[in-house]
């Protein structure tokens, strides 16, 4: 029985770790590839609708990969392969 509750609690603690740095890691690259897009916006204003689509295109790839951890994530917390090999 103690075994389960430390597998529970190590894998929550697995759970916060993966989806905070998830977010952390795709609001730092968001945050950068705005500033980046602004940047290039404002020195040349011509190529603005080019890399707005550039933009919303890798803002979505991002934002997938976190996606993709929490999903990950949510199989863990709710059937964790690793309780079914203790029972």
């Amino acid at each position: 029985m103690e075994s389960i509750a430390l597998v529970q609690a190590y894998t929550a603690l697995g759970l916060g770790i993966i989806i905070g740095l998830g977010a952390i890691g795709a609001c730092i690259g968001i945050g950068i590839m705005g500033s980046k897009f602004l940047e290039s916006a404002a020195r040349q204003p011509e190529l603005i609708p080019t890399l707005q689509g550039r933009m919303f295109l890798l803002a979505g790839l991002i934002d997938a990969a976190f996606l993709i951890g929490v999903a990950l994530a949510m199989f863990f917390a709710f059937a964790n392969p690793l309780l079914a090999a203790l029972g």
